[in-house]
């Protein structure tokens, strides 16, 4: 389905003017939240046994066997703009919760596995090498798209909110400030662009088991920013002032975000745990499914 266009006429039919619908579409993301329940075509499965190709061995980190928690049939997903997700086959995901949030967000990526099986892959149930590897409870879930905005704009939870004093309050930073007012003088209709996406894409009213795509974990872009940014300090690329390091950190987190993109988020482990994978979106187009980050923490 062509999204941008079905967005686009709906701008279009508002007088919204071609440019500034085109500077919206930009930063317009689509994800895809995985639903359980009767209604839709299933796209996917949490918890039980996965199928893996025939004789593979059981993915397994630096301590042992993943538990395994999800997989979805990607060529029952709804394609969207700027996701590259395989056409086709399986991606199965595994994560041992405890040891990621342990981790702590670093380059450890010994406790998480995506696993992608091709189609046409002759594949067979797993057996799991000890029960706690796999949830008991199973159940198939389906697909809903949603529209996600970066958080200029701002993000969904501050949507349902009163839009009167929605406006910014006054502790922005001045790096904030300037990108808001280009906001605002470049997207003057933001407001009414924004409404027309989730009159299109809304919010689910069910519990989404997880979401695919949509902007990657601000905390994770933060972190590769300043790596980034320390890193060439380091190299003797840039000499950056005290006084203004966390400017600099705004302006290269705010660049990666355009970079990196929210590959899975869900919770597991009785939802005590919440697990984010972002991937580049060169690795994504790659299937270098082996590049993505993952980050758990509690839930709230």
């Amino acid at each position: 389905m062509d999204h941008q266009g079905r967005f686009r006429r709906a701008a279009v039919a508002l007088g919204v003017p071609d440019d500034e619908i085109n500077r919206f579409i930009e930063h317009l993301r689509l994800s895809i939240w995985l639903i359980g329940g009767p209604r839709g075509e299933p796209v996917g499965r949490f918890g039980g046994l996965p199928r893996l190709p025939v004789g593979a061995e059981w993915p397994s980190g630096g301590n042992g066997a993943l538990p395994f928690v999800f997989s979805v049939d990607c060529a029952a997903l709804p394609r969207v703009d700027g996701f590259e997700l395989p056409a086709d086959g399986s991606l199965l995901f595994f994560v041992d919760h405890e040891k990621d949030h342990l981790a702590g967000g670093t380059d450890d990526r010994s406790h998480t596995r995506i696993v992608h099986v091709p189609a046409g892959t002759d594949t067979e149930v797993a057996d799991a090498p000890h029960p706690g590897l796999v949830d008991d409870e199973q159940y198939e879930v389906r697909a809903v798209l949603v529209a996600e905005f970066p958080d200029w704009l701002p993000r969904d939870q501050e949507e349902d909110e009163d839009d009167e004093d929605e406006d910014e309050d006054d502790d922005v930073s001045p790096f904030q400030q300037r990108v808001i007012d280009e906001r605002d003088r470049d997207i003057p209709h933001w407001r009414e662009l924004r409404a027309a996406a989730r009159e299109i894409w809304p919010l689910d009213d069910g519990l989404a088991s997880a979401y695919l795509g949509g902007y990657a974990d601000e905390e994770f872009l933060r972190m590769v920013a300043e790596q980034t940014l320390a890193g060439r300090e380091k190299a003797g690329e840039i000499v950056i002032p005290v006084a203004k390091w966390y400017t600099h950190v705004e302006q290269e987190q705010h660049r990666l975000a355009s970079e990196w993109i929210s590959l899975a988020r869900f919770p597991a482990s009785e939802e005590f745990y919440f697990c984010s994978f972002t991937i580049h979106r060169d690795d994504l187009a790659a299937g270098r499914f082996e590049h993505a980050y993952s980050v758990t923490r509690f839930s709230e």
